[in-house]
């Protein structure tokens, strides 16, 4: 008796929530997104990497500082009639910036900034991925809760009545030992599913970051509709935004640049001079020009740096297309098979299985079948019924991907 009253306590309290997550406000997706955007640690960093590529424009972009040069002695008379005295020299260097090495540095440095740009969009599409993925882990463990409690309860159910039916004699001892059996099975079930729900939920509020409270709630379905565009528009959609090639895009560009200001600087520097020297009785002005020949060095090993550079760049940006096609299809594919699953599960294996238990029930109850066809059935049904839980899940996953390939804002 006990036993029983404490179970009975127990499904009692896990039916009714408690106040405090009654009261816990309930996320949407769109609400988990904004909170990760607005709070996110790393998406912070990400945002600090692109000001230090916006710094680095505005480097480029800097005018070259003149150079002073001062110079203070004395002067020595080495014959008779010449006075000696303090002397100083003044000279100022301005060295002039050559117009189209300045248009290369500056554009290197800002498809610099485009890439960094790229990155922390693609940082972001990655990190908004996985915090749907695990939005919609929540989702599917807390509808195999749901599903663990029902079996629960029907368990206990069962039980009861087949404990009546024994102590009447209607019924041999094995079913109660039977049915005692899939109550306890019933229970762990319930109980693992309880702590699967607090894994999932630990793992989202890392994703979404310290400002989701712990007793967040969620606002969200795994049966949500969902609607994928034909694979040759996905295709176009990846190759004109997805972050990673628009990366990789920018890189080359940058790559080009780099290698046009190592060629540009073979060219001679040239940057103005002003002079003055002032003795006890002359004052010299002078005012010319210094040009830099580059005579030994011809700057081979950095252009052919810059080369090897640019056909790297070029065949990343090659392969991440690939990859990214390839990837792409795959994950049409699997959105393909996980949507066969759940309408194949949905119109006619679930149903046929719940008909089936129905079917074994009322046998069972007017004694045309024993307990163990029963319980067959419900586990044939119980099987179905989660199967559609991890293919609505599937689905949603590999939604989730394909999202992510194309960039989707």
């Amino acid at each position: 008796m006990l036993s029983k009253f404490v179970l009975a306590l127990a499904m009692t309290a896990a039916a009714f929530p408690s106040p405090a997550a009654a009261d816990a406000a309930a996320y949407t997706l769109p609400a988990l997104r904004e909170v990760a955007r607005s709070g996110h640690p790393a998406l912070a960093a990400a945002r600090a990497h692109v000001d230090a590529g916006r710094a680095q424009v505005t480097t480029a972009a800097a005018w070259p500082n003149p150079e002073v040069e001062f110079l203070a002695g004395r002067t020595q008379a080495r014959v008779p009639g010449v006075a000696g005295g303090a002397a100083q020299t003044l000279g100022v260097v301005q060295r002039l910036d050559n117009p189209w090495q300045r248009d290369a540095r500056i554009d290197a440095a800002g498809f610099g900034l485009e890439a960094r740009q790229a990155e922390r969009r693609g940082f972001e599409n990655d990190l908004l991925a996985r915090l749907d993925q695990r939005y919609f882990d929540v989702l599917r463990r807390q509808a195999e809760l749901r599903a663990a409690r029902e079996d629960r309860d029907l368990a206990g159910q069962i039980r009861s009545k087949v404990a009546v039916r024994v102590d009447t004699g209607e019924s041999p001892r094995y079913e109660l030992i039977k049915a005692d059996t899939e109550l306890l099975n019933a229970q762990k079930a319930a109980e693992s599913a309880e702590l699967r729900i607090a894994q999932a939920r630990a793992a989202l509020r890392g994703v979404v970051g310290p400002d989701l409270p712990a007793d967040f709630r969620l606002d969200g379905s795994l049966v949500d509709p969902v609607a994928v565009q034909p694979l040759d528009v996905l295709q176009a959609a990846v190759v004109a935004r997805n972050p990673e090639l628009q990366r990789s895009q920018a890189e080359v560009r940058r790559a080009e640049r780099q290698l046009d200001l190592e060629r540009l600087r073979r060219h001679p520097e040239v940057a103005l001079k002003l002079a003055g020297e002032r003795d006890h009785e002359l004052r010299d002005t002078r005012f010319g020009v210094v040009v830099s020949v580059p005579l030994w060095d011809r700057r081979q090993g950095p252009i052919a740096e810059a080369g090897a550079l640019l056909a790297k760049s070029r065949s990343e940006h090659a392969g991440q297309a690939l990859i990214l096609l390839q990837s792409l299809e795959g994950a049409y594919r699997q959105y393909e098979i996980a949507r066969t699953q759940v309408n194949a599960l949905e119109n006619g294996i679930l149903r046929e299985a719940e008909a089936a238990m129905k079917v074994a029930e009322a046998a069972y109850r007017f004694g045309e079948r024993g307990i163990l066809d029963y319980l067959d059935a419900q586990r044939v049904f119980r099987a179905a019924r989660n199967e559609l839980i991890a293919a609505r899940y599937e689905l949603q996953l590999a939604v989730i991907e394909i999202e992510r390939l194309r960039a989707a804002p």
